[in-house]
């Protein structure tokens, strides 16, 4: 199921493309955390990390949920680098970094991209995007920036 949601990110030409760093089992039954790199295509020198729930074979045949993974995920974004800001989005809705399947069709994980211009501040924020039901599982994750001359 990993390898479709993959293949179906790539199929949507998603703004950014993931790089997994790390894998935790959490149980016997093959369900593990991924972590993931993602360098902001716009911003150089910033890069988050997101972790979230994969599900097994196993957990799929026993909940019956074959199509979708949960939604909810953290995120870290740091300064990796000097930071140049491109031609970003400097608008309230932001702009989208990452976007990511959760479910055959109708739910993504997403990364957007808030610039706070008077506090001079990337807020980056995972949330999940369905086309039925909103959800409330959030994180957010700040990077100050020197002003600009």
């Amino acid at each position: 199921m990993r390898r479709l949601s993959f293949v179906m990110c790539l199929a949507l030409a998603g703004p950014a493309a993931a790089q997994e760093v790390g894998r935790v089992g959490v149980d016997w039954i093959g369900n593990d955390v991924v972590i993931e790199a993602i360098d902001d295509p716009k911003v150089q020198g910033v890069t988050c990390h997101i972790a979230y729930f994969d599900r097994s074979l196993i957990d799929r045949l026993k909940q019956g949920n074959w199509f979708e993974d949960p939604s909810n995920a953290a995120i870290s974004c740091r300064q990796t680098g000097p930071i140049v800001l491109g031609d970003i989005d400097r608008g309230r809705n932001g702009e989208r970094v990452f976007s990511e399947s959760r479910s055959l069709v109708f739910k993504s994980l997403r990364v957007t991209r808030i610039y706070d211009e008077a506090r001079h501040t990337l807020i980056y924020l995972s949330h999940a995007n369905e086309l039925v039901e909103g959800s409330a599982k959030v994180a957010i994750s700040t990077i100050p920036i020197a002003a600009q001359p």
